[in-house]
C-alpha cells in the first residue's frame, strides 16, 4: 500500500506531516539519545534516526530496529532544547515501515498488537488475554514456562482478572479502530 503523501513531499516533510513533529527544528545537540533508556539497544541512536530523517535517509530508517525499538517514555521530548517529541516520530516511522512492507521487529510488533487486540476486544487491557496472544505469536516469547511463577504470583494477588470484562460503549471503541484501519493489521502478519 502507498503512503499517503501529497506529490513533492520529500521523506522529511511527509514525517513532519504525518507526526505532526517539527523534525526541522533539530540542530543535532544529542539531549534526545543521552536521556534515551533504550538508545544502548538501537541500530541507529534518537538524534541519529532524526539526522538520517532530515537527510532524507527513508529505507536506512524505515528498515532500522531504532523504529520498533522506542518505548515512548517520553524522556527525549522533555530534554529536547527545541520541543521535538519522538515518540509520535516513532510511532509515524513504524506506520510508514508497514506501509512500506518493511518487516517490523517481531517482538515489538506482536506485543504493540497484542495490546491493541486486547483493546479493541475488551474495551481496556486483560492482561491474561494480551499476553497469552502475544506469547503464542512472538516467535521469541514461546517460554510459557519461564513466566508462570510469576503470572501465577500476580494472579493470586489480584494482579490478573481471570475473567475479561467488556466496557460500556464497545462500539465506540471499535469505530475507532476502523476508522483508523486497525483492520490492516492482518496483512503485516504473514
Amino acid at each position: 500500500m502507498a503512503i499517503a503523501v501529497e506529490p513533492g513531499l520529500t521523506f522529511a516533510q511527509s514525517v513532519q506531516e504525518r507526526s505532526g513533529v517539527p523534525i526541522s527544528r533539530c540542530y543535532f545537540c544529542q539531549k534526545c539519545t543521552a536521556g534515551c533508556p533504550v538508545a544502548f539497544a538501537m541500530d541507529y541512536q534518537p538524534a541519529q534516526v532524526l539526522r538520517l530523517i532530515q537527510l532524507g535517509q527513508e529505507e536506512a530508517v524505515l528498515g532500522s530496529s531504532a523504529i520498533w525499538t522506542c518505548v515512548g517514555c517520553e524522556i527525549c521530548g522533555t530534554r529536547c532544547p527545541n520541543e521535538i517529541r519522538l515518540a509520535p516520530m516513532f510511532d509515524t516511522l513504524r506506520y510508514m515501515a508497514l506501509e512500506k512492507e518493511y518487516k517490523p521487529e517481531p517482538a515489538v510488533y506482536w506485543l504493540h498488537r497484542s495490546f491493541l487486540d486486547s483493546i479493541r476486544l475488551w474495551g481496556r487491557v486483560h492482561e491474561m488475554s494480551m499476553l497469552a496472544q502475544y506469547k503464542l505469536h512472538n516467535p521469541l516469547g514461546a517460554d510459557f514456562a519461564a513466566d508462570m511463577k510469576v503470572a501465577l504470583y500476580l494472579f493470586f494477588k489480584g494482579k490478573i482478572l481471570h475473567l475479561p470484562e467488556r466496557i460500556r460503549g464497545l462500539a465506540v471503541i471499535r469505530r475507532l479502530y476502523e476508522r483508523a484501519g486497525h483492520h490492516r493489521a492482518a496483512e503485516v502478519e504473514s
